[in-house]
């Protein structure tokens, strides 16, 4: 998940020994925390070269997250033009260039809907070209149901509730229209979208994987709670013509699909993860609730259709 300016608060000394041992520095650094995530570990570095974001995070095969694949599509969305240089790379670390902007909120999202838009249709088309090795599919439908596994296998606290998410799932699957495959994000939340003035930039791939490009389309507009008509703009100016019913009902119903992979995630990071600060409770309580509403409209334009 995504990480957003520096903190005051204390590094933690084994981070600062970890740090101060990588052999990519210029001279005497200054180390402190980023804010803003709630799954990795990153800090901000200043050496004679600049800044850099120095970011350490294992594996998560719980989250089907694997550092080396993130690390192929972060070099492949550098040289394509839509994140970060890496600036170093080992087992457990990543160091990037730190981007000097502003980190979206969901207002900025909104606001800026067609400017993201763009770019959206611009990854899209262009990130196949750079990405190499293995292909990584990503499918949030079998996401959920992975996750569905993960937590009872884990007697989470959701156990009881998780037949009822994954009918929900099948419901929503159902709804999809068939879509071009095409190479995603697949963790579009406002933080992970910059802007430094000039052009937009993305950040944090480690979901990255071939798609459908409704997901990325219903996490932009779940994530950052657009209305029906602003969703439908950016729908719009993404595809280049007005949607067709069809494709407006597959967009209601991932949007919705994003808001319970987003709090299953959560689910699931309450057995697994301890990042400082992060509330994964909270986290959770906050996607069910934003998805019963989304379940809500979307179930009153379009029915509830059996799994």
């Amino acid at each position: 998940m995504s990480v957003s300016m520096p903190s005051e608060a204390i590094v933690p000394k084994a981070g600062e020994e970890r740090i101060r041992a990588l052999p990519c520095w210029n001279g005497a650094i200054e180390i402190s925390l980023l804010k803003g995530g709630i799954s990795n570990e990153s800090y901000v570095v200043r050496d004679a070269g600049g800044l850099h974001v120095v970011r350490f995070g294992s594996d998560y095969p719980f989250h089907h997250v694997f550092r080396d694949r993130e690390l192929m599509t972060a070099e492949a969305a550098q040289a394509a033009g839509f994140g970060p240089d890496i600036h170093y790379a080992e087992p457990g670390v990543m160091v990037t260039g730190f981007i000097e902007g502003k980190t979206f909120t969901a207002q900025d999202v909104i606001a800026e809907r067609g400017r993201i838009a763009r770019l959206l249709r611009d990854f899209h088309d262009t990130m196949p070209r750079f990405v190499r090795g293995v292909a990584f599919l990503f499918w949030p439908f079998h996401v959920i149901r992975d996750y569905a596994y993960t937590l009872e296998k884990g007697k989470s606290r959701m156990t009881a509730e998780l037949p009822g998410y994954l009918a929900i799932a099948d419901e929503l699957e159902k709804a999809q229209s068939p879509l071009p495959i095409v190479f995603g994000h697949n963790d579009l939340l406002p933080a992970n979208i910059m802007d430094d003035g000039k052009r937009l930039w993305l950040i944090d791939y480690e979901y990255a994987g071939f798609s459908t490009a409704m997901f990325d389309l219903a996490g932009v507009t779940s994530n950052a709670g657009f209305s029906a008509d602003q969703s439908d703009d950016f729908l719009a100016t993404y595809l280049g013509t007005t949607p067709d019913p069809g494709i407006r009902r597959s967009l209601a119903a991932m949007q919705c699909a994003s808001l319970l992979r987003e709090a299953m995630w959560s689910m699931v990071s309450e057995l697994h993860l301890s990042a400082p600060g992060a509330d994964y409770v909270a986290y959770t309580a906050e996607n069910l609730d934003r998805l019963a509403v989304a379940l809500d409209h979307y179930r009153s334009l379009y029915g509830k259709t059996s799994p």
